[in-house]
């Protein structure tokens, strides 16, 4: 049995740091280092839940080049299940340049690739129907199953008795509720970070005002990243909203604390976590993030992390 299938994309994270300045052009800037991690929503999500002590697997799709291998690899090595991995031998891997400040914040350069071409007839419905709950990581970013072909993923989702769950990305073409609307009725958990539901919003920026627009639309619970202010989380359009505050902690690099979070909040609910504790949970995931450099190095136990939170509640 899976716990969590992550459905959505994979990308080749080349991290240069620290960047405080581009240089002009012809010229040359040193810099302390240049690594590649892995990345891309879902696979950060399904690496840090396996190093939290959860069972999944990813759906998505990747060149036939170096760096598809090199991220099938990172998959295996944490015991996260590749068989719904596609592999699209006319185009590339998708793979990012990361520019970290020294600050932790970061800027990318994106090449889409093979995220671009992942449909609904890539979904391998095998490793679907083994998962408890199956989360659509990266929306806004997979051209060919933004809209109509993750609508219908997640409606097959729901009839086959399944928990979904829905990330978005930012949309940089501004196209926004215009994709995200046919899955909505179809979600049962959405996450988005307060800048991208801003968006979706139609710029309404009050969070309990912006859950009630996407309870209307069809979901059923809503949490909104709200970066260092935490999360806010409402169970129903009838309950009251909660925020929960985010732990403090020297950041080193944020590239996909977005990403922890959301998979510390679903490692919540396949604990059994309630709702609150899920968001308590994510946050403390999102934290440990924040102190490492690369997308899921900072990750730890379930256990571990539980402990980290008793001991911030005690200080």
């Amino acid at each position: 049995m899976i716990d969590i299938a992550c459905v959505g994309i994979l990308v080749a994270d080349l991290i240069a740091k620290p960047v405080d300045s581009i240089p002009k052009a012809g010229l040359l800037e040193r810099i302390d280092s240049i690594a590649m991690y892995s990345g891309g929503c879902a696979m950060n999500a399904a690496i840090d839940m396996a190093k939290i002590g959860l069972k999944t697997a990813v759906l998505g799709k990747v060149g036939a080049d170096s760096f598809g291998d090199f991220l099938r690899d990172e998959l295996k090595k944490y015991n996260v299940e590749t068989d719904g991995v596609a592999t699209d031998n006319k185009v590339q891997t998708s793979a990012s340049v990361v520019i970290s400040a020294s600050s932790g914040e970061r800027s990318f350069l994106h090449t889409v690739g093979a995220n671009a071409t992942f449909c609904y007839d890539d979904v391998n419905w095998d490793i679907v129907e083994k998962s408890r709950i199956v989360f659509v990581a990266g929306t806004m970013l997979m051209d060919a199953f933004d809209g109509p072909d993750c609508a219908r993923v997640l409606k097959k989702c729901k009839e086959m008795g399944k928990v979904t769950v829905l990330d978005t990305a930012w949309d940089s073409r501004g196209r926004w509720m215009d994709v995200l609307e046919p899955c909505m009725p179809y979600i049962d958990v959405f996450m988005p970070s307060i800048d991208e539901a801003i968006e979706l919003a139609g710029g309404e920026r009050e969070p309990s005002k912006i859950a009630d627009i996407f309870f209307d639309m069809g979901v059923r619970q809503v949490v909104i990243k709200l970066g260092s202010q935490g999360c806010y989380l409402r169970e129903s359009k009838e309950a009251e909203g909660v925020t929960i505050p985010c732990f403090t902690v020297k950041a080193v690099d944020t590239t996909g604390a977005g990403d922890s979070f959301c998979a510390g909040f679903l490692s919540g609910m396949a604990k059994g976590l309630s709702f609150t504790e899920c968001g308590r949970f994510a946050n403390a995931v999102g934290a440990h993030c924040v102190q490492a450099m690369g997308a899921s190095t900072g990750i730890r136990s379930y256990e571990e992390i539980q402990t980290f939170i008793l001991n911030q509640e005690k200080n």
